[in-house]
């Protein structure tokens, strides 16, 4: 069953404690850390009352209902009446398959799981023919795990050097997944491993000004993520169940 606007209320009150919980054990700003809400498994129902709710952020793993959520949110907000314009930004936060590339594109605003440059260039090219420079996000496999989408961490740099040099892509930081766990802390250290992958990135220039986020932490691991420097979190059950 959907969970009410009720319900996604409360969870995001405890989502947002639990953040300001682990940026003050580090001494960062909860404002320095934005939620991302992956629509996979909800309803348009549910996503509505997200947006009432302020988060315009919304993330979706597969490439056909990213669509058809959009197309939908989209007449839902040009119907409504109250509480003024809203501006929704899509994130494609899955496997996103080259094929795929030109039917995403006019949808969404950033690109969490870049992990080759073939994909790179498929995005750089559609990006140039709508005249758009589209945010992206290298995806790093730093549990490397098999099973999981995303460079290998020493090709990495290599490949953030490569994506910098075209021209519709800006390069706005990493992205990766914890191991599925019932201990978040089996998380950590993949998320530290990206920290001094972006660290390292920064350092050398290859990432460019807008080189500034991470993009860790999920609804089993966010507050391990928050401790271990993200910027951007993917939550999606934690919020919506």
């Amino acid at each position: 069953m959907p969970a009410t606007r009720k319900k996604i209320e409360s969870n995001l009150a405890q989502i947002r404690e639990r953040i300001a919980q682990s940026c003050a054990k580090r001494r960062r700003r909860p404002a320095d850390v934005r939620i991302v809400a992956v629509t996979k498994s909800t309803d348009v129902e549910s996503l509505k009352s997200v947006v009432e709710l302020g988060l315009t952020e919304l993330g979706e793993s597969r490439s056909v209902q990213l669509g058809e959520r959009a197309e939908e949110l989209a007449a839902w907000l040009a119907r409504r009446r109250n509480g003024g314009p809203v501006q929704v930004n899509w994130h494609m936060v899955g496997h996103l398959q080259r094929n795929k590339v030109r039917a995403v594109l006019p949808v969404i605003a950033c690109v969490h799981s870049v992990d080759s440059l073939r994909l790179a260039e498929e995005i750089n090219l559609r990006a140039e023919k709508l005249s758009r420079v589209v945010d992206i996000f290298l995806q790093v496999n730093c549990s490397e795990e098999p099973q999981k989408s995303g460079c290998a961490v020493g090709a990495a740099q290599h490949l953030a050097g490569l994506v910098c040099t075209l021209k519709n892509l800006r390069l706005v930081g990493l992205m990766t997944m914890g191991p599925l766990s019932e201990n978040p802390e089996d998380a950590r250290p993949a998320f530290v491993r990206l920290r001094e992958l972006f660290e390292d990135i920064r350092h050398d220039g290859a990432g460019g000004a807008a080189f500034t986020q991470l993009s860790m932490g999920m609804s089993q691991d966010y507050p391990i993520a928050v401790e271990e420097g993200a910027t951007v979190l993917r939550i999606g059950s934690a919020l919506f169940e």
